[in-house]
């Protein structure tokens, strides 16, 4: 069985220590990012593309629109709120599971297994499907820390084709900065870690 990658959104630390815990000796579970800033979660979804986010609805506002904007934006991966406190029930509706604060751990696991036995018919896509060849190699050298005129000269090709480029890879990505492109690069074994320090 495949592993299952979870990103937590949830201000509190502790509460966020808590909830790792849980999955830390459950082999099909595999926390990769626990955030506590709404602002920081567009790039950690792109990077990662988590199966699960496990997120507390106080964190994403109450607007059932953030909810759906979040839904629309990332298809693959499941939502589901986890509740700290009272919210109403039309925005928990909005969520595919709910885990309470209350819940003790096999309450919660069992949640999540379930969920991903009901999702498995949805079939995972290739990470960087979306980036042609030459877009694959321009990230590469981003990734290896590289200028424009670097890439242009390696790649014989023009400075303006480069930034076309990594335009498109921004585009398509929804990464701006290097160090995330890096990151998304790493993920996707596109660099070794041993070529980016080069």
């Amino acid at each position: 069985m495949k592993t299952c990658k979870i990103i937590i959104a949830e201000p509190s630390p502790i509460i966020a220590a808590g909830l790792c815990a849980f999955f830390e000796d459950t082999s099909r579970l595999q926390v990769l990012s626990v955030i506590d800033n709404i602002d920081n979660l567009h790039e950690k979804m792109i990077v990662y593309k988590p199966d699960l986010l496990i997120v507390n609805p106080l964190m994403i506002g109450l607007a059932t629109n953030n909810i759906k904007q979040i839904a629309h934006n990332y298809p693959s991966t499941i939502l589901v709120a986890f509740i700290t406190t009272y919210i109403d029930k039309s925005i928990v509706r909005h969520f595919k599971e709910t885990i309470e604060i209350s819940d003790n751990k096999q309450k919660i696991i069992n949640k999540i297994f379930n969920m991903l036995d009901s999702n498995d018919e949805s079939s995972s896509q290739s990470d960087n499907f979306d980036l042609s060849n030459r877009e694959i190699d321009v990230l590469v050298c981003v990734a290896k820390g590289m200028t424009n005129k670097d890439i242009s000269d390696m790649l014989n090709i023009s400075v303006h084709t480069v930034i076309t480029h990594r335009k498109n890879i921004v585009k398509k990505t929804g990464i701006k900065s290097v160090s995330g492109l890096t990151v998304y690069a790493l993920l996707n074994n596109l660099v070794d870690e041993s070529e980016i320090y080069e």
